[in-house]
C-alpha cells in the first residue's frame, strides 16, 4: 500500500479507467505533477517523455502558453452557456465554421460533444434519426471491426471491438456487427498479398450486408487506421473497396477521426491520407489538444436536411448536451488549430513520422520483435514469442505490460496493446528527442529480453 498522502487517498477513493483495479491498490498510481513540450514530471520530480501524447491526443505538447492564455481569456468573459434553444456564441460558431473548412469536401454541418465516445454515441443516435426520417425504420444496424476503438458508451462501446471493453458489461448490443480487422500481418492467408487481402475483407463486409439484409444496414464506421486497436495501418486499395460496397447497398459511411485527425497522419485528417470520402466524420482529442473535452461531428448536407425535416416536425432535435460547444473549449480549439497551422505541425507530423517510423525500423532485428508498423507519427512494436512463425505468448499482453511498466523506470511512458507498444508523440517532438525516446525503449526492450529468457518470472 502506497504511504505517500496523495497516494493513499487515491487507492481509497478513486476509481480508475482502463485499470486492473486490485493491482492498482497494490501498487498505487504514479501521480503526474506537469508537463513541458513531450515530457511530464511525476510529483518525486522524475521526467518521463510522454510517448503516448497523453492519450494520442496532446498535439501541440504540454504547457503551451497561448492555450492557457485563450482559456483564462474565454473564462473571464463567458465562463458557460450552452447552445440549447437558439442560444450561440461566438467561439463555437467560429470553430463549426472552421472545422467544414478543413474538414473532407462535403463535410458541412457540425455537432458538438465533450468526447468521442459521446459523439460517436449520437452518430449512432443521428443515423437511427436520419432514416426514420426517410421512412427506413429497419436500417439501423452499424458493421465496424475486430479491434476497432469507438468508446466505451453503451451504444458506442457496442461498436468497438475489443473484449476487454465489453467483457462484464453485456456488451456489444443486437445492432452492431463486427467485421475482420484489416491486419495483414496477422489476419492474412499464408501467401496471400495486400491487395487480395483487401479484396477479400470487402467481399466479407458485402456477405456481412447481404446476410444482415441491405434494408437494415445502415452505416460502416472505422478508424483510417487503428489506434487502441494495435495501430493497425490498412492495406492499399482497403478503404476504396469498402466504400465501393457501402456505396452499392446506401450504407453510409462514419470516419471515426478521433485518433488520426488535425496532423496525426501527416495530412489534416487521416480521409487525406487513405482516400476516404465519409459522410459522417468524428474528431476529437487533437482538436483541443486535449487541453479541455471537445469533440465534433460532421455531416454531409444530404444527411443534415432529413434531420433537420424530421426536428420540425417533431417539434426540436432532442438530443444534446449541457456543456456540448462549451465555450472555453471551443475557444481553446481554435487557438490550438491555429498553432497548428501557423508551426506546419501538420507537414511536421509527416516529417518526424517518417523518421521515427525508419528508427523504429531498426529494431525489426531484435528477437522479440515481429513487426513494425505504423502511419505518420503513430507506430506501434509488435513483440512475439517467435519470429518466424509469429507466434503469440503464451499469456497475451504479459510481456507488454512488463515492458510497459519497466519503461518507466527508464522515463519513457508507452502504451501496451497486448503486446504491441503503441508510439503517438506530441507533433512538436524533434529529431533529437525521438532519438532519446527510442534510446530508452532500446534499455527497456534489452531489459524485458532479457527477463523472457529468464521464463518471465512474476516477481
Amino acid at each position: 500500500m502506497p504511504t505517500n498522502s496523495l497516494h493513499s487517498l487515491d487507492v481509497a477513493h478513486h476509481i480508475h479507467p482502463v485499470t486492473n483495479l486490485r493491482r492498482h491498490e497494490r501498487q498505487g498510481p504514479i501521480v503526474i505533477d506537469r508537463g513541458e513540450g513531450i515530457y511530464v514530471y511525476d510529483d518525486e520530480g522524475r521526467q518521463y517523455i510522454e510517448a503516448m501524447a497523453g492519450l494520442w491526443s496532446v498535439g501541440v505538447g504540454f504547457g503551451e502558453p497561448r492555450l492557457v492564455e485563450a482559456a483564462a481569456k474565454q473564462l473571464s468573459k463567458l465562463p458557460y452557456y450552452h447552445v440549447f434553444s437558439h442560444k450561440a456564441h461566438a467561439p463555437s460558431t467560429l470553430l463549426a465554421a472552421k472545422l467544414t473548412e478543413l474538414a473532407p469536401a462535403g463535410l458541412t454541418h457540425v455537432f458538438f460533444t465533450n468526447s468521442g465516445a459521446e459523439a460517436n454515441d449520437s452518430v449512432i443516435k443521428f443515423v437511427w434519426y436520419y432514416n426514420n426520417a426517410l421512412g427506413r425504420t429497419e436500417k439501423k444496424k452499424f458493421i465496424s471491426r475486430e479491434g476497432a476503438y469507438h468508446g466505451i458508451t453503451i451504444a458506442a462501446a457496442s461498436l468497438t471491438g475489443l473484449a476487454g471493453n465489453q467483457k462484464g458489461f453485456d456488451l456489444p448490443l443486437p445492432f452492431a456487427r463486427h467485421a475482420t480487422r484489416p491486419h495483414h500481418y496477422r489476419n492474412a492467408l499464408p501467401g496471400e498479398s495486400e491487395e487480395a487481402f483487401a479484396d477479400r475483407l470487402a467481399q466479407e463486409i458485402e456477405d456481412l450486408i447481404l446476410a444482415e439484409g441491405p434494408e437494415t444496414v445502415a452505416a460502416f464506421i472505422g478508424e483510417p487506421v487503428m489506434g487502441a486497436g494495435g495501430v493497425i495501418v490498412p492495406p492499399k486499395g482497403y478503404w476504396q473497396k469498402v466504400q465501393a460496397v457501402c456505396c452499392k447497398y446506401d450504407v453510409l459511411i462514419v470516419a471515426d477521426e478521433v485518433i488520426n485527425g488535425f496532423g496525426r497522419l501527416g495530412t489534416m485528417f487521416g480521409c487525406e491520407a487513405l482516400g476516404i470520402e465519409p459522410d459522417i466524420l468524428v474528431c476529437s482529442k487533437q482538436i483541443t489538444s486535449s487541453y479541455q473535452p471537445l469533440a465534433a461531428i460532421l455531416m454531409k448536407d444530404s444527411i443534415y436536411q432529413p434531420i433537420a425535416d424530421q426536428s420540425e416536425k417533431l417539434g426540436m432535435l432532442g438530443h444534446g448536451y449541457t456543456t456540448g460547444a462549451h465555450p472555453v473549449a471551443t475557444a481553446v480549439a481554435l487557438e490550438n488549430l491555429a498553432i497548428i497551422e501557423e508551426r506546419g505541425l501538420v507537414a511536421r507530423a509527416a516529417a518526424m513520422g517518417e523518421y521515427m517510423r525508419a528508427s523504429l525500423a531498426r529494431f525489426a532485428d531484435h528477437p522479440l520483435v515481429g513487426e513494425v508498423r505504423g502511419m505518420g507519427l503513430i507506430a506501434a512494436v509488435e513483440l512475439v514469442a517467435d519470429k518466424a512463425t509469429k507466434a503469440r505468448f503464451d499469456s497475451v499482453g504479459k510481456v507488454g505490460l512488463k515492458l510497459f511498466d519497466r519503461a518507466h523506470n527508464h522515463g519513457l511512458i508507452v502504451r501496451a496493446i497486448g503486446d504491441s507498444i503503441a508510439f503517438c508523440p506530441p507533433m512538436i517532438i524533434t529529431e533529437a528527442e525521438i532519438d532519446e525516446m527510442l534510446r530508452r525503449f532500446a534499455a527497456t526492450l534489452d531489459e524485458v529480453e532479457a527477463w523472457v529468457k529468464a521464463g518471465m518470472p512474476d516477481a
